[in-house]
This record gives structure tokens, sequence and C-alpha cells, in this order.
């Protein structure tokens, strides 16, 4: 009957990891309990107020309230333009090289859709965010994951899984500043994975959601590497997101190659007419506007690492100090090793009013660690850490009864 049957694409796609721990949360909170939440990355910084004013501004004429453009509108693609030469010394045509996205989520899955035909197998690193997999599932492909807690372990993986294959992937995607590691790729890792895409024929797909949240070194765009945009099939995905705090106003980008840039257009013209066009105007307003905004986020998000890190650390739990995102990636706690990611994640929540995410929801490799969202502010992580000491030094057995 097709009353019982799942439809396909449903049936590909595993449960949901996050969504036991986010009913418990809500169950709690509907008890009145305060839950610390570490758990989804939200922004909680204000979206600088220069951006919020162009966008009350703009909303007010009525010639921008009508249908937008798919691709963005012209302005936009052009400050995007302006970002990367000022950035990272790229020079992008904003005709044919730019894209914008309703978030660089939506950009990568219509990117998936495009390019993808079924069966074409797609490395992709594990753990990572849950899209750079499933996104390319969705759409039929076969997702091969390579172990990523480092770039250096990345990469290695490539190599090792190309010896072994009968014939190239299809795609490599890459992700650094990784979410959820948090862990960086520097030049040379991008020129290393230009070269293999060079030599296999293969198309490389770059996540830099995180690209200015970072507490050292600049990150890298994989444009930075001679002929990476003249040699070979890349893209890569931006957002306003993190960088500007404007997570719900959904405006990122997709630049690199005019041939995936034309298939991403495609198929975007069949399903959407761009985002509302004076929240493209205000991204305008973020992009070429003043960037100390931008320093002033990554010095919060650098505060609150150092004391998730230091202040965790004190009540018996050692959290690894990331280079870059607004995510920590910790092992779990030795003695709650043996429960797994998600019934840890659960235990915390219940026992220390602290949520994280598990691991595995990030993929296999990510079972045995939690990410933790730097999205509290320094009093609320200094509490989640004297609930933490509590809950580490209690009896395990009695707490899992």
């Amino acid at each position: 009957m097709i009353e019982s049957e799942e439809f396909y694409r449903i049936k590909r796609l595993p449960p949901y990891v996050f969504a036991e721990v986010n009913k418990l949360k809500a169950e709690l909170r509907a008890g009145g309990m305060d839950i610390i939440d570490f758990g989804f990355g939200n922004p909680d910084l204000p979206t600088p107020q220069h951006v919020i004013d162009k966008l009350i501004e703009t909303v007010q004429k009525p010639k921008t309230t009508g249908y937008s453009a798919s691709r963005g509108i012209k302005g936009l693609r052009q400050a995007c333009s302006r970002y990367y030469k000022r950035r990272f010394d790229v020079d992008l045509d904003a005709d044919s090289e730019v894209i914008a996205t309703i978030g660089s989520k939506e950009g990568f899955a219509n990117l998936a859709q495009a390019i993808t035909a079924p069966g074409d197998v797609i490395y992709a690193p594990d753990p990572s965010y849950p899209l750079h997999a499933y996104g390319f599932i969705i759409a039929g492909a076969v997702i091969q994951g390579i172990p990523a807690i480092t770039a250096d372990e990345y990469l290695a993986g490539v190599k090792a899984a190309l010896a072994e294959a009968e014939k190239p992937p299809m795609a490599i995607v890459v992700c650094f500043p990784s979410n959820p590691t948090g862990q960086i790729a520097d030049l040379s890792f991008y020129e290393e994975i230009v070269a293999i895409a060079k030599e296999h024929d293969i198309i490389i797909l770059s996540d830099l959601a995180y690209s200015e949240i970072y507490f050292d070194t600049p990150p890298p765009s994989i444009f930075q590497v001679k002929g990476a945009k003249e040699d070979i099939l890349a893209i890569e995905t931006t957002s306003l997101s993190k960088t500007y705090s404007m997570a719900g106003w959904r405006m990122g980008f997709a630049v690199g190659s005019k041939r995936l840039i034309g298939a991403l257009a495609r198929v975007k013209s069949y399903l959407d007419y761009g985002a509302f066009t004076p929240i493209q105007v205000a991204a305008c307003a973020a992009l070429d506007g003043p960037q100390d905004v931008v320093e002033d986020a990554r010095e919060i998000y650098k505060r609150r690492r150092d004391v998730v890190v230091e202040s965790f650390k004190r009540a018996g739990w050692d959290v690894p100090s990331p280079d870059a995102s607004m995510f920590t990636w910790a092992p779990l706690p030795p003695k709650f090793a043996h429960l797994g990611s998600v019934e840890f994640c659960k235990l915390l929540m219940k026992e220390a009013g602290v949520a994280v995410s598990p691991g595995n929801g990030f993929g296999p490799n990510g079972e045995g660690y939690v990410r933790i969202a730097l999205v509290e502010n320094e009093q609320r992580i200094r509490q989640a850490a004297r609930n933490i000491k509590q809950f580490l030094s209690s009896d395990i057995e009695n707490l899992v009864e």
C-alpha cells in the first residue's frame, strides 16, 4: 500500500541524531529547568546596527518588495567580489563567478542537485556539517566519509582512498575552518587538494562559512592557490550568518568556476527568486561597511573559547582549544565515554542543565565527542562549568539507573 511505503529520498536519510536531544531539551524547559544551551550554533550577538538601518530604509521603498533575482542583485554580487579581493586578493567576475544564495546551506544543497547523478561517489569529511554528506545523499550520490579531525588527517585519508579506488570520486568536499572541530587548513593543504583534483579530474567543493571567525592566522581560500580557478572545477561557499551575526537573514554566496556557478544558477532559476531584496541590500552594507564589528565579534568568541577551555578544565573536563569557528570539539569525559555521545548529552542536560551536541550527529567518526557552541555569555559559561564540576563528581552508577 502507498500509505505504508517510505518515500525514496526519505529512506536514504537516517534518523536525525539531534532530534532526541532537542526533544529532551524542550521537555526540561517546559518543566521550568534553566538550560545553558551550547547545542545549537545560533549566534547570540546582535546584527550590526548599520545593517539593520539599511534594511529598514530599503524595505520602505515599494520597488524593493517584489520578486528579486535568483542569482542575487548585481550590487550584492559586486560586494562579494570586493570582499574576495580585499580579504584574499582573489579576482572574481561578479556576473559569471559569483551567485548569492539563501544561506550557504541552500547553495550547497542545490549545487548537489545540479551536479550529482545517482551513484556518483563523493568524498566528504567525517565528522563534518551534516549537509556536506546528506545534501548529496538526497541527490542520489554515494558518500565515502574520510576521517577529518584535522586537515592533515583528511588529506592523508583522501590520498589513501584514491590509492584504493577503482576510479576517482566525482567530487571532494572540503570544510576548513571546520564545523564541528574548529580546525583550520593552511594554504599548502589547498595546494595539495588542487593538485589532486587536477590530476584526477575531480570537482572541489569548499565550505568557507567560518572564514572570519578565527583566533590567530586568517584562514585562506582555495582560490588563493595559483590556477585553482582556471585549472580545476572548484566552488566555494561563504556565509554572512556567523561573520555578521545574520543567521536568520539567510544570506550567503557561492563563488568560483563559471561552469559550476552556471549549473547552480540554472537549478536555482527553477526553485527560487532569490532572497528578499532589502536583505540583499543590507548584506551589501555588511560587506562594504565598517569591519570593526567583525573584529569585535571575533574577540568575543575568542574570550568565550578561553573561558570554556579554562573553566571546564578546572571542572574536570579537558576541552581542546580550537583554532577557529564558534565551536569547541571535546572528547567525552573518560568515565562517561562508555555511554556514547547521545546518552552522555542527555545525562548532562538532565543532571547539569547544560546542553551540547552529540558528536555522532556529524558522522560516525564523531562518536565519542560533543560539540560545544560558543553562544552563551561568559557568566553563563562559568555557571555551566560549576554545574559540570558537580556532575562529574557524581556517582555515575546512580545517575544512569
